[in-house]
């Protein structure tokens, strides 16, 4: 659901960082655990919460996590993303105009990250090394005072849910060389010692599928997926 935020646009006639930081009280504000918006192909499976962490092994699970809160209005942000697919976050939904892309924030990514979460809603974050506990709690206490929501595109000690594409596989045209189509996907997500949760999703637009993916070819979480024709 759209927080109360999300339908307040902002005054083209203003600076767009002094109404976000005008924002940052107000979520100052925000309890912790609160829904944030997620989308429909993803609600059941990895529902987003305020304050919390999640970890994903693949950029177009990390877009996904992040179009939901796009889409109702929210402002997101990508840091280390120097990959980031713009094309493919239009067309998952996400809202370009209000979206903050730090592609290289250097050795001041945890500074930079820490800022994002201050004035955005959700934030993902590609991290340009391994990240320890210490460093982890720094943001995890951000998160909770500006009720944001962090996706790693990496590993992360904290993680309230670690979101991975198990099995993936591409369609394409019926014949000879032509568009890819649609993705199908099986994602696991693991929480704690509770038993890993599955799905089967389609991109573009992350809708569940009833109908198992059969004959596909375990990934090692990456994008890179065997094409099928036909």
């Amino acid at each position: 659901m759209p927080s109360s935020r999300s339908v307040v646009a902002l005054d083209p006639a203003r600076s767009v960082v002094e109404q976000l930081r005008e924002r940052v009280a107000a979520m100052e504000h925000k309890p912790a655990a609160q829904p944030v918006a997620t989308l429909p192909g993803l609600a059941s499976l990895v529902p987003l919460h305020a304050g919390a962490t999640y970890a994903v092994d693949s950029a177009s699970l990390a877009l996904a996590l992040a179009a939901g809160a796009s889409q109702a209005g929210e402002w997101v942000g990508f840091a280390g993303c120097a990959d980031f697919g713009v094309e493919a976050a239009a067309e998952l939904g996400i809202e370009l105009s209000r979206t903050v892309l730090v592609p290289d924030p250097g050795e001041h990514w945890l500074e930079v990250t820490a800022a994002l979460v201050d004035v955005l809603r959700v934030v993902v974050l590609r991290p340009p090394a391994s990240v320890d506990e210490r460093t982890a709690s720094v943001l995890d206490s951000r998160l909770r005072t500006r009720s944001a929501v962090l996706v790693v595109h990496g590993q992360w000690p904290r993680a309230d849910a670690r979101v991975s594409v198990e099995e993936s596989v591409w369609t394409g045209p019926g014949s000879g060389a032509g568009q890819l189509q649609e993705r199908r996907a099986r994602v696991v997500v693991r929480r704690g010692a509770r038993p890993p949760q599955r799905a089967e999703l389609t991109w573009p637009g992350v809708h569940r599928v009833d109908q198992p993916v059969r004959g596909l070819r375990t990934t090692s979480g990456s994008d890179d997926v065997r094409v099928r024709v036909g």
